[in-house]
């Protein structure tokens, strides 16, 4: 199966084995339509192709190939990428993310690109159909200098968890701070532009009050059936109320919230959507300071930098949330102006954090249980968040890791008190 792409017009494979009928022929046009390969050069044989597993969206595939000549900076190992997947009705709804992500690639290849991301080769989308096709450099995980890719929300198993954070807020400070500082201007305007309409009517809580207050039920029922799974602070009876209570104020004021976090453009950036460390490689420079690449661009865009930090720091565990946020959101904000950004401010942002936090755990983590349930049903009898039945659905695990920072987030910092603290319009 091939569709047209949009930005290069070339029919693109919507699968593996349409990539694998392509073959050779149209790698070739492919990377030299986008610019990765001279035009009189050539993919001469494909000598790898196996499919891999990871990730929540489309399938992927680990491909090696042979040029007809050695060019600099020509990679021969390389991953595929594509939006849909047709034997998964979950994991294809999401093919839609793949369309920033391809203009992202494109955007990348920019001379002076100011962090790491692995080399694009080819990126097209028809955006009818929500087919796409990305092929980049592959990231050789484990070899040399470079750190092994550690998994999705186990976060706990890293050797210096507060090193790896680190690098990682600080590349996501420097690439927004290329983009306000006019870096990056105006292919992002051209490719990923800021429209304050769109962004208000993105991930809506899609209940209204009774159906809240039906999760929050469902949710308490969890919580009574499986205690081991969740923080003690939020299984009991009081938050469970001030959940709920809550929770409903949020649907009423969601128009408010999202004008309140995209008015002030200081706020809003070009960032990565999902940084968790599984969406990044490591390494250690000369200096021996750990350095980082981010890849698995999926939503990128203009957004508040909060939805970006939310992003990368809800992989890590609850007791290192707790103990380093202010410090984290402190070294995003000196980071972001050392390297040409504006001047934010930490109460700001921990409120930008708080408000964001809540509606999007209020639109997309709400019946997380169930989902973990039907997916994992193993996962009722487990020891507790970190038992190893959850390295069998990444899925599972990643959206329950998420529900549960959600909600220690609402209990720790008070969600209601900082729905108070929102400025009139």
């Amino acid at each position: 199966m091939f569709v047209p792409g949009d930005a290069t017009g070339l029919a693109i494979p919507a699968h593996a084995e349409a990539l694998r009928h392509g073959g050779e022929a149209f790698l070739t046009q492919a990377f030299r339509r986008f610019g990765a390969l001279s035009q009189n050069n050539r993919v001469a044989r494909i000598r790898g192709f196996s499919a891999f597993g990871g990730g929540n969206s489309g399938h992927k595939v680990l491909l090696s190939v042979e040029y007809e000549r050695a060019e600099p900076g020509l990679h021969t190992d390389l991953f595929v990428k594509f939006s849909r997947d047709f034997a998964d009705v979950f994991r294809d709804r999401r093919r839609y993310e793949l369309e920033a992500e391809v203009r992202f690639a494109a955007l990348s290849r920019l001379p002076g690109f100011p962090i790491h991301v692995p080399a694009a080769y080819f990126a097209d989308f028809h955006h009818e159909s929500g087919t796409g096709i990305l092929i980049t450099e592959r990231i050789a995980f484990g070899e040399g200098s470079i750190e092994p890719l550690w998994p999705k929300c186990w976060d706990h198993e890293l050797p210096e968890p507060l090193a790896h954070y680190r690098a990682i807020v600080s590349t996501l400070a420097h690439l927004a701070a290329a983009h306000k500082s006019g870096r990056l201007s105006p292919q992002v305007e051209q490719c990923l532009p800021f429209d304050p309409a769109t962004a208000a009517a993105e991930d809506p809580i899609p209940w209204d009050a009774t159906q809240m207050r039906a999760l929050v039920a469902r949710y308490a029922a969890f919580a009574t059936q499986h205690p081991q799974l969740l923080p003690a602070a939020v299984t009991s009876p009081q938050f469970i109320a001030k959940l709920e209570r809550d929770a409903v104020r949020y649907i009423e004021h969601q128009a408010r919230i999202k004008q309140f976090l995209h008015a002030d453009r200081d706020y809003v950036a070009l960032c990565h959507y999902n940084a968790h460390i599984d969406n990044v490689w490591f390494w250690r420079g000369s200096s021996g300071r750990l350095q980082c690449g981010l890849l698995d661009w999926g939503r990128v865009r203009q957004m508040n930098v909060a939805y970006a930090l939310w992003g990368s720091l809800s992989g890590t565990s609850v007791e290192i949330w707790n103990a380093h946020l202010d410090e984290f959101l402190q070294l995003f904000i000196d980071e972001y102006r050392g390297h040409g950004g504006p001047q934010l401010h930490l109460e700001r942002l921990k409120l930008h954090l708080d408000l964001y936090v809540a509606s999007i755990g209020l639109c997309m983590l709400m019946d997380a249980p169930a989902l973990v349930l039907a997916r994992l049903p193993e996962a009722a009898s487990a020891s507790g968040p970190r038992d190893p039945v959850f390295r069998k659905s990444q899925v599972a695990l990643g959206f329950f890791h998420a529900f549960v920072m959600f909600l220690n987030l609402w209990q720790t910092h008070d969600f209601g008190a900082s729905l108070d603290r929102l400025p009139d319009q």
